[in-house]
């Protein structure tokens, strides 16, 4: 499974969700560096980025497989947190229930709370602000891509979303990707499969997030003990591009959460 690092310290998995690769959450990686003690590996899922999926990935089953497969390999019994976004953000749920307490912490970034589109509790489809001009400056295909999700268009959300998320667009394996999704649904949800975890959670949700939803997401936290949920306004399914801000705010207050907690009682005390 291909894979780019930075940093040294206490690993961190970030975990792209489907069709994209690991530039999307790319540009977080400042609010991990100013930290100076997380190793930030990036993964590229199979049939994403530079992931080839051989022809046994054909369920999201078989991805959750191949991440866990992975940090075994490259962990070992390391502790290690963990970031996953939208796809992602399931697979990283299925981590901490195959892991356990070797995950430190658990981040959620536009979770898909309910893998079965059916079932999901959806805001109606929302763009804020618009710029026809800037739509029309744009490659046709580009643009319609953007605005598929956009809900503040501008200049700058565009360059952000044309860095970290366009190019996992436009070369995934759309064969591997429909396999995938044809069989979405993990076989048992995650939170049925281990008692609680006791780790601090960031749960980020986008109010005008059509994909996947803020409410499932609401709900969600409640299976988590010690969880801090933000649902951010004018933010869409890739929030962290409409409001780079304050996901990056909440995502140091994590960090810092997580930190806390490793550092010896007497340390925590003076």
């Amino acid at each position: 499974m291909h894979f780019v690092e930075s940093g040294s310290g206490t690993p961190i998995l970030m975990i792209h969700g489907l069709c994209v690769d690991h530039r999307l959450l790319l540009g977080l990686d400042p609010v991990f560096a100013a930290r100076g003690t997380w190793r930030r590996i990036y993964l590229d899922l199979p049939g994403m980025g530079g992931s080839v999926a051989g022809p046994g990935i054909r369920t999201s089953d078989d991805v959750a497989a191949a991440v866990a497969a992975f940090v075994r390999e490259f962990l070992g019994s390391q502790r290690f947190a963990i970031l996953g976004n939208s796809f992602g953000g399931m697979l990283a749920r299925h981590l901490v229930a195959e892991f356990g307490d070797q995950v430190l912490g658990l981040g959620l970034l536009c979770p898909v709370a309910v893998a079965e589109k059916s079932g999901r509790t959806l805001p109606p489809r929302r763009i804020l602000r618009t710029d026809p001009q800037l739509l029309a400056s744009l490659d046709p295909d580009d643009a319609a891509a953007y605005a598929e999700l956009a809900v503040i268009q501008s200049r700058r959300n565009w360059e952000r979303f044309r860095d970290c998320a366009l190019p996992g667009l436009r070369a995934f394996d759309r064969k591997a990707i429909g396999r995938i999704a044809g069989n979405y649904p993990l076989a048992v949800e995650p939170e049925d499969r281990a008692s609680s975890f006791g780790g601090p959670v960031v749960l980020i949700a986008g109010r005008q997030d059509h994909v996947v939803g803020f409410e499932d997401q609401l709900a969600l936290a409640g299976r988590y003990g010690n969880c801090t949920v933000s649902v951010l306004e004018e933010a869409g399914h890739n929030a962290h591009l409409d409001q780079p801000g304050q996901t990056g705010a909440l995502l140091d207050g994590w960090l810092a959460d997580m930190a806390a907690r490793q550092r010896p009682a007497t340390a925590r005390a003076r």
